[in-house]
């Protein structure tokens, strides 16, 4: 039997091209023992998971003051409380989650706690909101990023997807290179951008309090309210128009999961590090939103969603010729008048801070899919650790499909906005409610009381941590589920049903491939072995696997051909003849001039009368060294492989035949040999 070997001389050189490039992109492979040199101190830990957190400073206040901005400027002075109230839940779920960290360090996060408190189920929930929420990450702060990049680079107006799109691209490769050298890259802008907005609070600070704090760009604007809010925020309408403000407000809080998926990644004491850099994550995120939202109260901002129609000037909209700059470059432009350096400081880490938020789910997704995956709820691939010790295929994944959702709404934040922070806020409700089941269980068994006064601390905490996650939970189904939530909940109940079927196929799979104690344990081993030997010709190849096949000594061995055409038949039955060989030949007849359907037909013939034997079939294989060879060559032995893969009982050994053309291909011509001395090796 004739088919095509591996790969030519064409697939090799494609193959050295592609592992160069890889090696330049991501680096040479690390050794697994390695693994402890990746680890994270707590200040390269801090901008590797927080810096989603920490970018939604300069959008989350953004979002509270549009919100409010549809009933008018005296709604946006009532700012500053929505984002107080915004503080206190960040503050209640940074503690809430401290506990979490110091309970489960393995890295399971909201998933294992989930999962061990409240059962299989809510786990697979709360999972499938993570995932939906991490690609969310991506997607909304890659997209932030580019808008602000247009904003300051006009030429990139109209093309903000595709520059959202390379700008994944560019945080995939950094982030297959590994952790840690993900976590170096990104730190000096992240702390950068920390660096500005105390400088802004700072700066602003001082000048209001010596009385030099100027008004910002748009404080001679007024709003003009929409139809249902001409009365302010009176009425139900006002009341649910201030919840909604705070549930975009909320968004500051994603992020906050992810140093609890990520605990493994820190240098130990693990627990203590991951809980002494979220205590960090939220001083500096609480601190950073009210120092924007008191100064953009302060200063006069007026920031509306729709600013030709909303805003006025002297009771006349400013039209579409009116540029309205993001709340952060407002405040920057005002505080630092008369410094442009720092001026185009911030502009320029703000925008690296959006695209780099999405950092914090580069870290987080790969290490949940890889948990996941060892649970048998996604693909065995997201398991395994790449080249550089990083989760690769869940790096590429999440890249994939946050580069999809990108493309599909085109960049733009305020309909991908819509989607966020509901998918984090269903795994902080059960997550939390989970923790408070745990210490309740732990405290049955507890006997020291100093331990108990600390376990009944902790489920305090958790219990108003789940009281207020599951409040805001409501209030941003309540007030987003019309504006674009259903979509993610959809996508959350999609993600949720495929895992489970995975689950279901692997535990399928695993019954089935288990061996019994009974008797059935003893039909593992074959009774006999049937040996067929696949002859198209009788030449060096066949004879190789003629004798192949007789070395492994079957119970039963023969020779078969498909009779296509009798003339060939005929010559080849004659020189088997002529050569006496000790196999017999068996020839299967072919009215319709195929080979693969005869074979699989006898092959079923034989397993039909003995099934307990194990029919071996032994196939000869060209092994060609071009490309160009692969199309000269009969690919019936590829079909028929493929065909037998489906066969029960049967096992398909290939007997190679290398072409001289394959010479010096392998790369291993040259070993021993070298210059000799004395007949020895030099």
């Amino acid at each position: 039997m004739r088919g095509g070997g591996p790969r030519g001389l064409a697939s090799v050189l494609v193959s050295d091209l592609s592992d160069a490039a890889k090696r330049l992109l991501i680096g040479r492979p690390v050794r697994s023992d390695n693994l402890g040199h990746t680890l994270l101190p707590k200040r390269i830990a801090l901008p590797v998971f927080a810096s989603d957190a920490l970018s939604s400073v300069a959008y989350a206040p953004d979002e509270i003051l549009l919100t409010l901005s549809m009933a008018g400027i005296s709604a946006i002075v009532i700012s500053p409380w929505v984002g107080l109230a915004v503080a206190v839940v960040m503050a209640t779920v940074v503690a809430s989650y401290r506990q979490n960290v110091r309970a489960y360090p393995s890295g399971g996060g909201d998933y294992e706690v989930a999962t061990v408190n409240l059962g299989p189920n809510a786990g697979v929930t709360v999972a499938s909101a993570l995932l939906v929420d991490y690609v969310l990450t991506v997607a909304v702060s890659i997209s932030s990023g580019a808008q602000y990049a247009a904003t300051a680079f006009p030429p990139l107006r109209g093309h903000e997807a595709v520059f959202a799109i390379v700008l994944v691209v560019l945080l995939t490769v950094v982030n297959l290179r590994g952790v840690k050298e993900s976590g170096r890259a990104f730190a000096v802008p992240v702390y950068l951008f920390m660096i500005a907005i105390g400088l802004i609070g700072v700066f602003g600070f001082v000048r209001y309090v010596t009385g030099h704090l100027p008004m910002a760009e748009s404080a001679d604007l007024s709003l003009a309210p929409e139809s249902a809010y001409q009365q302010g925020i009176v009425g139900l309408a006002g009341f649910f128009l201030v919840l909604r403000a705070f549930a975009s407000g909320c968004a500051a809080l994603t992020g906050v999961e992810a140093i609890s998926n990520g605990v493994p990644a820190f240098k130990k004491p693990k627990s203590k590090n991951a809980a002494t850099t979220l205590a960090l994550l939220g001083g500096l995120s609480i601190t950073m939103i009210m120092v924007i939202l008191l100064l953009a109260r302060v200063t006069g901002v007026t920031f509306a969603d729709d600013p030709s129609t909303q805003l006025l000037r002297d009771g006349v909209p400013v039209g579409d010729t009116y540029v309205q700059h993001p709340v952060i470059s407002q405040l920057a432009g005002t505080v630092f008048q008369g410094v442009p350096v720092l001026f185009v400081l911030v502009a320029v880490v703000t925008g690296l801070i959006l695209v780099l938020a999405a950092n914090t789910a580069f870290n987080g997704f790969p290490v949940l899919g890889s948990i996941l995956a060892r649970d048998g709820y996604l693909p065995r691939q997201l398991h395994t650790r790449g080249d550089r010790l990083a989760f690769s295929n869940g790096i590429i994944t999440l890249a994939a499909v946050a580069i999809v959702l990108i493309w599909a709404f085109d960049a733009q934040v305020t309909r991908l906005i819509q989607l966020y922070i509901v998918g984090v806020f269903v795994s902080f409700t059960l997550s939390q409610l989970g923790m408070v089941r745990h210490w309740t269980r732990e405290l049955r068994t507890q006997p020291d009381p100093a331990r108990r006064a600390q376990m009944k601390r902790a489920r305090v905490v958790n219990s108003i941590g789940f009281g207020m996650t599951g409040t805001v939970l409501v209030v941003v189904l309540l007030t987003k589920f019309t504006h674009g939530a259903w979509i993610a909940i959809l996508a959350m109940a999609v993600v949720f049903v495929t895992m489970r079927a995975i689950h279901r196929h692997y535990a399928t799979v695993r019954a089935e491939l288990a061996l019994g104690v009974d008797a059935e344990a003893s039909r593992a081993l074959p009774s006999r072995v049937h040996a067929i030997v696949l002859v198209s010709h009788l030449h060096r190849p066949t004879m190789r696997a003629l004798a192949y096949a007789r070395a492994s000594r079957p119970n039963v061995l023969e020779a078969v051909t498909v009779a296509v055409e009798p003339d060939d038949v005929s010559a080849l039955r004659a020189q088997w003849d002529a050569m006496d060989l000790p196999v017999p030949l068996r020839i299967l007849d072919s009215p319709f001039r195929e080979i693969t359907r005869p074979v699989l037909t006898y092959v079923r013939s034989i397993r039909r009368e003995s099934p307990r034997d194990l029919v071996v079939v032994y196939i000869p294989e060209y092994v060609v060294g071009h490309w160009w060879e692969q199309l000269l060559h009969n690919q019936s032995a590829l079909r028929l492989k493929g065909r037998l893969l489906f066969t029960p009982g049967v096992v398909v050994a290939s007997v190679p035949w290398q072409l001289a053309s394959t010479e010096g291909q392998t790369g291993l011509e040259n070993l021993g040999k070298g210059k000799t001395r004395g007949g020895k090796r030099a």
